[in-house]
């Protein structure tokens, strides 16, 4: 029989996930219990336990990485979601891209592109838009900063020499990397993508700021130019 309750504390002891965080640990908690302990309450019109909603909310967006990736707007169409639950699923989601980002230290060297995509790809892979970022570099491949280009479908336009060395020569890069999401989820590069990092290369030689790679961020995993030797 669902609880009729909006308190957590009128649950049976075995049903409080605080309570069971504090046993054993936050690891022993499902999703839709996680959950719960966020959102402890349930809202007007709904049935059951926080848990069970949580269970129902997972249920319907497919997923606990599709219920936080979801826009705002769509979360408070559904039952029991309104603008200030849309708010914080959104925020948990942006903090945990943030959380799984590995930040650039500045005295190490970057030498692997998987040590880039550590570094932005969780959060690029969950933009709807392409978005196109420069890593700049010092004369020991050591980041200075990143810096974000353009948003929006990549082209010659938006990605324009100028845009892209324009911060490079002001931070006075010897070096740069290039990094662009697909929104598809597919990181295999596209025509413009190669036509885009030729230009690039070409710029950068001329201005003797070197362009070691160009990494695609798919979904699940990424390319990069340079471990395949593209463009």
């Amino acid at each position: 029989m669902p609880h009729t309750s909006h308190s957590i504390k009128s649950w049976p002891l075995g049903e409080r996930p605080r309570e069971k965080l504090d046993e054993h640990g936050v690891g022993s908690l499902s999703d839709a219990e996680l959950l719960a302990v966020l959102m402890p309450t349930r809202t007007r019109g709904t049935c059951g336990s926080a848990v069970d909603h949580s269970r129902m909310l997972l249920a319907r967006f497919g997923g606990l990485r599709a219920l936080v990736d979801a826009p705002p707007r769509k979360l408070t169409l559904t039952l029991g979601i309104g603008p200030a639950r849309a708010a914080m699923l959104a925020a948990l989601g942006e903090l945990a891209r943030r959380y799984a980002a590995e930040r650039l230290d500045r005295g190490r060297a970057l030498r692997t592109s998987a040590e880039v995509f550590r570094h932005c790809g969780v959060r690029l892979s969950a933009l709807r838009k392409e978005e196109f970022r420069v890593i700049l570099l010092d004369g020991k491949n050591r980041p200075i900063r990143d810096v974000r280009i353009s948003e929006g479908s990549l082209t010659a336009s938006l990605v324009h020499p100028r845009e892209v060395f324009l911060p490079a020569i002001e931070a006075a890069a010897a070096a740069i990397i290039l990094v662009h999401n697909h929104p598809s989820g597919d990181p295999t590069p596209s025509a413009e993508d190669l036509e885009i990092t030729k230009r690039l290369r070409q710029a950068g030689e001329l201005l003797g700021i070197h362009v070691l790679d160009h990494i695609v961020v798919g979904r699940h995993a990424y390319v990069s130019f340079a471990d395949d030797q593209l463009a």
